[in-house]
């Protein structure tokens, strides 16, 4: 599992020119899920993003301020880019079996926040606007974490 996470001073997800999802002062965590997720990968990235201190002087996390998070699918994530020059998306878990992880990351993630937690549509064609904060923009790779313990 693979985050990008971007602290933001707003940020929008709008589908078929339909602003579905926003947020003010807060993150944008884009998600790719691998083909060998599961709720290990869940819980730990998403006690790392709820205690994630980026606000006020990176002592703050975003409970602590109140702020909100926006949360969207990105398969890309998972691309392998070493061979050749078109992307290989073999990594990335299919969308049969990334959707059900998708829902419970939302579920599991919300449960850890004090507001509550925005998101795109899983699978569309959405188009993300965002005012980066900092800027900061930090990555999570599960695999880093559980790659000794497999």
């Amino acid at each position: 599992m693979k985050a990008v996470i971007q602290k933001v001073e707003s940020a929008s997800v709008t589908v078929e020119n339909n602003i579905i999802s926003s947020i003010r002062n807060g993150l944008v965590v884009f998600l790719g899920i691998g083909t060998n997720d599961s709720t290990n990968e869940i819980m730990w990235l998403t006690d790392k993003i709820s205690k994630l201190r980026v606000f006020e002087n990176f002592d703050k996390n975003i409970n602590d301020v109140s702020a909100e998070i926006l949360l969207v699918s990105q398969f890309t994530l998972q691309a392998e880019l070493l061979k050749g020059n078109r992307p290989s998306f073999i990594d990335a878990a299919e969308s049969t079996v990334a959707k059900p992880i998708y829902q419970s990351f939302i579920k599991i993630l919300n449960d850890k926040l004090n507001t509550e937690l925005k998101s795109g549509i899983f699978g569309a064609n959405m188009k993300v606007e965002l005012i980066n904060d900092g800027p900061i923009t930090l990555v999570y790779d599960s695999k880093l974490k559980f790659k000794n313990k497999l």
